[in-house]
């Protein structure tokens, strides 16, 4: 086996390793209300990470400041999108929704890249690939509606729902960005600079989070999640995910997320005692399906 070969094939190992440590996430999600608030849990996650990935790649960012200094704004963006709404708003959505559900709908996200690389990036969708789009939509619309197809004019959505929709459409953004903004650095100084924009965005809210009556005090359980969540879905997950796109490309990276509620709903079975309804077969079998058609090989240009 070439040594391409070989890196491709460590890529492709690669994507079924991810949608584990998002799992993390979505698990966590579900039980850091009751221990740390969002923001705090995110600036925390981030801060620790960042702490990790500057340490690693210190010598690359020194030798590269006059470039990273240059996008800096780029930084905040991709900051913004992939640690602050990617990952203070998924905690939001744990607050009232289950993790199944934040799962199934953050799995939307590559027919978003793929939708944005059509209109953005100039690359050709086929008939089938229309057809993804429509079936991905109808199966978040379907978890979002509970399968309750003829309470769509009396829809009162909840508020995690929306939450974490928002988040699918900031992570497709982040993707896009990354692919379209690639420059000289590295994997973990690329992940570093992007974690530093991600931290500045999110340190005011942490502050004013950390001013409420409500939010619960930063101890021993709080740290713990901060520690988890920076480990695994912060640095794992991030850093695999970009050397992946690198090697793979945008789309076929993004077939990560197709695992994504398979994991969390047995994660969320076993830990958390959720229970599976149809609509939640349904809607994962639609967006699926869909985002499969989106990014099958082949069909783009």
């Amino acid at each position: 086996m070439t040594p391409l070969a070989t890196l491709e094939y460590r890529a492709r190992v690669a994507l079924w390793v991810l949608p584990v440590l998002w799992a993390v996430n979505m698990w966590t999600a579900r039980v850091a209300a009751d221990w740390v608030s969002p923001h705090v849990l995110a600036l925390g996650r981030w801060g620790m990470a960042l702490a990790v990935l500057v340490a690693l790649a210190w010598a690359e960012l020194w030798r590269h400041r006059a470039v990273v200094q240059q996008h800096a704004w780029r930084y905040v963006i991709m900051g913004a999108c992939g640690m602050w709404i990617c990952g203070a708003w998924i905690y939001l959505a744990g607050q009232s929704t289950q993790a199944i559900n934040i799962s199934l709908i953050y799995s939307s996200a590559p027919v978003l890249i793929a939708l944005g690389a059509r209109l953005w990036l100039g690359e050709r969708m086929r008939p089938l690939q229309w057809l993804g789009v429509i079936a991905a939509f109808g199966g978040v619309l379907h978890v979002i509606l509970k399968g309750q197809w003829a309470t769509l004019t009396t829809l009162q959505l909840v508020a995690g729902d929306l939450w974490v929709a928002a988040a699918a459409l900031a992570w497709a953004v982040y993707a896009l960005l990354q692919k379209r903004w690639l420059g000289v650095l590295g994997p973990t100084a690329q992940l570093a600079a992007i974690a530093a924009g991600g931290v500045l965005v999110l340190l005011p809210f942490a502050l004013w989070e950390l001013t409420l009556a409500h939010t619960p005090p930063v101890g021993a359980m709080a740290w713990g999640l901060m520690v988890l969540t920076a480990l695994v879905p912060g640095l794992g997950a991030y850093w695999l995910y970009g050397w992946a796109q690198r090697v793979l490309g945008a789309s076929r990276t993004a077939a990560a997320l197709y695992l994504g509620p398979l994991y969390t709903a047995l994660m969320g079975w076993l830990t958390l005692d959720e229970r599976l309804g149809w609509f939640h077969l349904v809607g994962g079998v639609l967006i699926l399906g869909g985002v499969a058609l989106v990014t099958r090989p082949g069909q783009s240009r």
